[in-house]
């Protein structure tokens, strides 16, 4: 214990949030710390969570009672990248005096997404050691590879969701005894979550779910420079696929704007077709559980949609990389391609062949594995990492 915690009697726990997507994901881990009697709890809430054109989804954090330490107002109404270069700059401004107010012992980000990079900076510079969720993963065709491997070079503590991952971070110069498999904690809603059944599902959603129901979950391709180039294709298949049709919004990424005036206008031409901006983890779960199959680029296809053996079509460079069960079936960013993946992914005998299927991403324990590790690891000289050995070899390579 340091003399800082000494003196507060609780190890000082912050967890950076900036959207539902994350939310999601930290939900249990939070509620794990959240009730642990030697940790003080602190939220920081930014971006996407204070916006109303998303929702508004800071409201859930106080719904649910997690102690909110600071809303961060930072994400510019802007669709391009020059906006999200400056969301960043925001943000790091507003969280260095917020980390400076409370300094918590430990900070926790998790996965990838732009804005991350503002906390673990101000972090970094206020000696704060870092925490990070989901390192080690592979996305080569959005902004967010880049982002995890800076992240987890900056992080002092790692939680792969994989055993791949863990390899893969050791690989990038991290001690193994920093780096803890703990699987994806966006899983643990399925072992600690009561899920909807199809009927209390449709009272929530609003409507009635009509078969077969696909699930479209797509966000900007972040890594190109037109960031809807694979859009066309995606919103071309899905207006003559059959049977109804389920939109969640896209991140606040470059593009989301113009990429939900395209989906509302398919909405608009196209019969049983529904859009939501917000759909809280338990609702989202419990969709995937009722959904004939997922279409779009989003990682949940990847982690989440195998916990229920439902039949995924992946489409375009989004995922590229990323580990997956099989019932992903990829299809590159052309009409005809994706049209042809929705009708394997929606034949009996596909999904038959996924009886059995287990998910690479964990079995819905990692709040206990996150929660036991950030309560007990020392953090005297956790700071200073050690170097790795560099053989001579590396100079002809």
């Amino acid at each position: 214990m340091t003399g800082g915690e000494a003196a507060r009697s609780k190890r000082r726990i912050g967890v950076i949030t900036t959207s539902r997507a994350d939310y999601s994901h930290l939900y249990w881990p939070l509620r794990k710390l959240a009730g642990h009697p030697d940790v003080e709890l602190g939220v920081f809430a930014l971006g996407p969570h204070l916006s109303p054109m998303f929702g508004s989804t800071i409201t859930g954090i106080e719904r649910d009672g997690f102690p909110i330490q600071a809303r961060i107002e930072c994400l510019l109404s802007s669709d391009t990248d020059t906006g999200m270069a400056k969301t960043i700059g925001l943000a790091i401004l507003s969280l260095a005096d917020a980390l400076t107010a409370w300094r918590p012992d430990l900070l926790l980000l998790i996965a990838d997404r732009y804005e991350m990079l503002a906390p673990a900076a101000v972090a970094l510079a206020l000696r704060i050691p870092i925490a990070h969720i989901e390192g080690g993963e592979i996305s080569q065709g959005a902004i967010d590879d880049a982002v995890r491997n800076a992240l987890t070079k900056l992080a002092h503590i790692h939680f792969t969701s994989t055993s791949t991952a863990r390899r893969r971070v050791i690989a990038m110069g991290e001690e193994p005894w920093r780096v803890h498999r703990a699987g994806a904690p966006s899983l643990d809603h399925l072992r600690h979550s009561k899920l909807l059944t199809r009927s209390e599902l449709e009272q929530r959603l609003g409507i009635a779910l009509i078969s077969p129901t696909l699930l479209a979950a797509w966000h900007p391709v972040t890594i190109l420079r037109d960031t809807n180039a694979e859009a066309e294709a995606l919103l071309a298949a899905l207006a003559d696929a059959p049977g109804q049709l389920i939109f969640v919004y896209p991140n606040a990424d470059a593009g989301s704007y113009a990429l939900i005036e395209r989906t509302r206008a398919l909405a608009a031409a196209r019969a049983h077709t529904h859009i939501f901006v917000n759909l809280d983890a338990v609702t989202y779960w419990s969709l995937l559980r009722q959904a004939d199959a997922l279409i779009g680029n989003s990682s949940s296809g990847i982690m989440e949609a195998a916990s229920f053996a439902l039949p995924v079509v992946n489409v375009g460079i989004r995922q590229q990389g990323r580990e997956r069960a099989r019932n992903v079936i990829d299809a590159p960013a052309e009409t005809g391609a994706i049209d042809a993946a929705i009708h394997r992914a929606l034949s009996p005998d596909f999904r038959k062949s996924l009886a059995g299927l287990t998910n690479p991403y964990g079995d819905g324990t990692a709040a206990e594995t996150i929660a036991l590790v950030l309560t007990t690891v020392s953090l005297d000289s956790l700071l200073i990492k050690q170097p790795v050995p560099v053989s001579d070899e590396a100079e002809h390579l």
